[in-house]
């Protein structure tokens, strides 16, 4: 048996994903994967005719648990290995790219999270790698994404250093320690979506641990299956999100400003929601 399907175990969160959630399952198992638990989050029944008798185990809530919480569930019913993958279900793993995870966590002991280079199907970079923003980098990036996405503020906040170091990586991919992430006590469950990921690696540095990113492991993300189904929610849930982080993160001058920075979120949900309504 090969060393990934030994040392690692993938949990899955579906949300009526179809043929994206069969194509990520047999992605895995092409990189070794054994051990894989897929949680239903859709509408009951929904997930296993996706699967097309796929070897997993189906974890069925029966209602939407969210993101987060539906990892740490499925964490729970997988086997004890010594790491964690988790990946959205319109994700497809490229050849080897799950070893090369597992070879980076293996090097890099203080490491316990790694990200890969997530790129879409048409070849380019998604920015996957980022850093905590400050007051001034996350308020400009708020106001001005939604109008000039590819401004400065925005490209510095989803872009490693020049030392290629992150602080957090997309919640899409990637592989953790599974002792460290149970030391953090996985998941933040208050988080229902987005900014999830962005508040485990921030307990992850809170408690001595580093995160970080390789370009060795490559996967394609399709983005935004399962999201179409309710876009205006998700908009809304990806706002509540950033407010919670800005607020659970920040301290000192900071956390005198919050205020502030929830204002300048509501704003820009407000903005949103208008010149890029929901279908």
């Amino acid at each position: 048996m090969s060393e990934v399907a030994t040392d690692v175990a993938a949990v899955i969160v579906d949300f009526h994903a179809g043929q994206a959630l069969d194509d990520c399952v047999d992605s895995l198992h092409a990189n070794g994967v054994t051990d894989i638990v897929v949680v239903e989050n859709g509408e009951e029944g929904s997930t296993l005719p996706a699967l097309s008798g796929q070897h997993v185990v189906l974890v069925v809530p029966k209602l939407n648990l969210g993101y987060g919480r539906g990892v740490n569930r499925g964490v729970a019913a997988t086997p004890r290995r010594r790491y964690l993958l988790v990946s959205n279900p319109d994700v497809v793993v490229h050849e080897g790219a799950v070893a090369a995870l597992v070879g980076f966590l293996d090097d890099h002991p203080n490491a316990a999270i790694v990200g890969p280079q997530i790129v879409r199907p048409d070849g380019s970079v998604y920015p996957s790698q980022r850093i905590f923003p400050n007051f001034w980098l996350a308020g400009l990036h708020a106001l001005l994404a939604p109008f000039w996405p590819g401004n400065p503020f925005t490209r510095r906040y989803q872009s490693p250093r020049k030392d290629g170091s992150v602080d957090w990586v997309s919640g899409a991919f990637f592989l953790a320690r599974r002792d460290l992430f149970e030391e953090v006590g996985g998941f933040d469950e208050r988080y229902f979506m987005f900014a999830e990921e962005m508040a485990l690696c921030w307990q992850m540095r809170e408690h001595g641990h580093d995160v970080a990113a390789t370009p060795d492991a490559v996967v394609t993300h399709i983005e935004g299956v399962s999201r179409a189904r309710a876009s205006r929610e998700m908009l809304i849930a990806h706002h509540r999100s950033a407010m919670r982080f800005e607020w659970q993160s920040a301290s000192g001058w900071r956390r005198i400003l919050a205020p502030i920075a929830m204002l300048v979120l509501g704003l820009r949900l407000c903005v949103v929601l208008v010149i890029r309504p929901p279908t």
